[in-house]
C-alpha cells in the first residue's frame, strides 16, 4: 500500500512539473509569435514607404519629363512634307494634355516652309502643317478654341542660306502663346 502511495505521489508530481513545463513553454512559445507578428507589420510598413517613395520618384521625372517636352515648341518637317515626324508624337501629347488640363491656355501654331518653291505654294505648306499639329492636338484632348494657325511660308525663315541645314530649320512648326 506504501508503494501504491508513493506512486501515486510521484504521478502527482510528475503532472504538475508537466503541467509547470507546458506553461512555461507556452510563454516562450508566444513571445516569438508576437516578434514575429511585429516584424512582419515593420516589414510591411518598410515596403509600403518603399513602393510610395518609389511611386514619388517616377512622379517627378514623369513631371521633369513633362516639363522639357513643354519647353520643345518648334517641330521640324521633311521637304515638301505636311505631316510631322512620327518621333514628335510623345512631345505633342505632352503639349495636347497640358491644354487640356488648362482650358484658359491659347496658343498660336505658326507654320512656315523654306525658300524653295513659289510664295503661295510655300503659305500653302506652311498652313498645312500647322494645321497637322493642330488636328493632333484636338484629337489628343485640346480644344479647337484654344488653337489659332497662321502661316507665314517663306516669309520668316529661322536661319538665312541656301544651304540643307538651313533649310531644314526653316521647315517648322512653332507653338507660341496666343495673346
Amino acid at each position: 500500500m506504501q508503494f501504491n502511495s508513493m506512486f501515486k505521489t510521484a504521478a502527482l508530481a510528475l503532472t504538475i512539473a508537466g503541467l509547470a513545463a507546458c506553461s512555461s513553454t507556452s510563454d516562450t512559445e508566444e513571445m516569438p509569435m508576437e516578434t514575429n507578428d511585429t516584424a512582419a507589420a515593420d516589414a510591411a510598413a518598410a515596403a509600403a514607404r518603399a513602393e510610395q517613395q518609389r511611386l514619388e520618384r517616377e512622379r517627378m521625372e514623369r513631371e521633369r519629363q513633362d516639363q522639357a517636352a513643354l519647353n520643345t515648341t518648334v517641330f521640324y518637317f521633311d521637304f515638301d512634307v505636311a505631316e510631322f515626324q512620327p518621333s514628335d508624337r510623345e512631345t505633342l501629347i505632352v503639349h495636347a494634355r497640358n491644354l487640356a488640363s488648362n482650358p484658359n491656355r491659347r496658343v498660336r501654331l505658326e507654320g512656315h516652309a523654306d525658300e524653295r518653291g513659289t510664295r503661295e505654294y510655300n503659305l500653302a505648306l506652311g498652313e498645312r502643317r500647322a494645321n497637322s499639329i493642330r488636328d493632333f492636338l484636338i484629337v489628343n484632348g485640346a480644344s479647337r478654341s484654344q488653337l489659332e494657325t497662321v502661316s507665314y511660308g517663306e516669309e520668316q525663315p529661322a536661319v538665312r542660306g541656301q544651304t540643307d541645314s538651313a533649310y531644314q530649320q526653316n521647315r517648322r512648326v512653332e507653338i507660341r502663346p496666343a495673346g
